[in-house]
């Protein structure tokens, strides 16, 4: 393959930890990172960040700087068998680093392959990942690496990366091009380095020799180029932000629709899923607490069902929270609730409701009062249990819908004052 042929990114990916943008505080002179490899001391580790925030770059320096055996796994296209293969191989060898792309794609036998190999050495593992290790990585495998949190490239690391391209590589120097705006190179490429050089690359090609980049330049550009959709760039946020609104707007016609938008695009089903399971909760609430169950056991399911089926229960969940009845009362009793915590600070919790384990706090008068809801008729008795300053405060005030009409009618039969007549 000839230089012409391989992607700007590519071309110009750092060989070492001083030419790497961004990420000081992991590869930065004295951190912790550096230290290990400089020493030879390298603990198996997850690097988890964003896309094109250097992760894969960052494996790549260790194998070179260590001049280690360096294997290269893809969780979407690898299995067992392939890690097990590559454990095998490594056992012959000394000081070998395995790099798992997208490791949170790996499910626990694909994991658990891997612990093994890990304990006893044989591999030092290096795993990337976009989603947080803490729910993705099996907990006895993510107990023996140290996770490393990359931060997301800021506008001055994204425009340093450009002025560097121009500067230094040797095809895309050949076009002279005058980088006069870079507003939409950075927000078309939504943070990811690897997608700003390549999109610059295509502006470039496009442009011709000594053209002047402006914004409007690259947004005609990118929008006759660059994929409708874009599963790590700024259309990824504007796609799921259309589905929410479509759900929480009660149309489940426009719901499907941007869903298919991202089924097409190879969105993260479990990506989908979670953000239903939040509206459940957020826009629909007591008005329907089954929208919440029904949205968590789709959640549950496509992780298990994956491509292509899970598109079916993701579209009968995004149908059936779009048809739903709204309230974002609970939303709005947690948001005033933490406004009042903020405001006050630690109120203390009234003596009558304290929890009373020992003699001394019963002397104390912990619990003294206190009215058991069970003893009085319809198992409720009248009794504050909000902080004194806080006393009659009313959080949690339910929609106009059906069910929370019979919530509301349930609180106004005992506390009147709050939900009065």
């Amino acid at each position: 393959m000839t230089s012409s042929q391989i992607p700007l990114a590519e071309r110009l990916r750092p060989q070492t930890l001083d030419q790497l943008v961004g990420q000081q505080h992991l590869t930065g002179k004295g951190s912790m990172l550096r230290t290990a490899i400089s020493q030879g001391t390298l603990p198996s580790m997850i690097l988890w960040g964003p896309p094109g925030t250097g992760k894969t770059t960052i494996a790549n320096i260790i194998a070179h700087t260590l001049q280690s055996p360096f294997y290269t796994l893809s969780a979407i296209s690898s299995g067992v068998k392939e890690v097990r293969e590559v454990i095998a191989e490594a056992r012959e060898r000394e000081k070998a680093i395995l790099f798992i792309d997208e490791i949170h794609r790996f499910n626990k036998g694909q994991q658990d392959a891997l612990l093994g190999a890990v304990e006893k050495g044989i591999v030092t593992l290096i795993g990337a990942t976009t989603e947080n290790p803490s729910f993705e990585v099996n907990s006895a495998l993510l107990s023996r690496c140290q996770v490393y949190v990359l931060k997301p490239l800021d506008e001055e690391d994204l425009v340093t990366l450009l002025h560097h391209a121009i500067e230094t590589d040797e095809i895309l120097s050949k076009n002279q091009p005058v980088l006069k705006e870079t507003a939409a190179l950075i927000r078309i490429s939504g943070g990811d380095a690897r997608k700003l050089l390549n999109l610059l690359e295509i502006v470039c090609n496009v442009s011709g020799k000594g053209a002047v980049i402006t914004d409007k330049m690259v947004m005609e550009i990118a929008q006759q180029r660059i994929a409708l959709y874009d599963k790590s760039g700024e259309q990824h946020y504007d796609i799921i932000s259309a589905f929410i609104k479509s759900m929480r707007g009660s149309d489940p016609n426009a719901a499907v629709y941007w869903l298919a938008r991202m089924i097409e695009g190879g969105e993260d089903v479990k990506f989908i899923a979670r953000r239903m399971v939040i509206l459940a909760s957020e826009d629909i609430g007591n008005a329907n607490p089954n929208a919440l169950l029904l949205a968590n056991a789709c959640f549950e399911a496509v992780n298990k069902i994956g491509y292509p089926e899970a598109r079916i229960i993701l579209s009968q969940c995004a149908t059936y929270l779009a048809s739903s009845p709204k309230s974002n009362a609970s939303y709005k009793a947690i948001g005033e609730a933490l406004a009042a915590v903020k405001q006050h600070g630690d109120l203390p919790v009234p003596l009558a409701i304290r929890n009373a384990p020992t003699t001394l706090m019963k002397n104390m008068d912990y619990g003294k009062g206190y009215q058991y809801s069970h003893d009085y008729d319809n198992n409720f008795s009248k009794q504050e249990y909000l902080p004194a300053e806080l006393s009659g405060r009313k959080f949690y005030d339910p929609g106009k819908n059906a069910r929370e009409e019979e919530l509301r009618k349930f609180l106004r039969a005992r506390w009147e004052e709050k939900y009065g007549y």
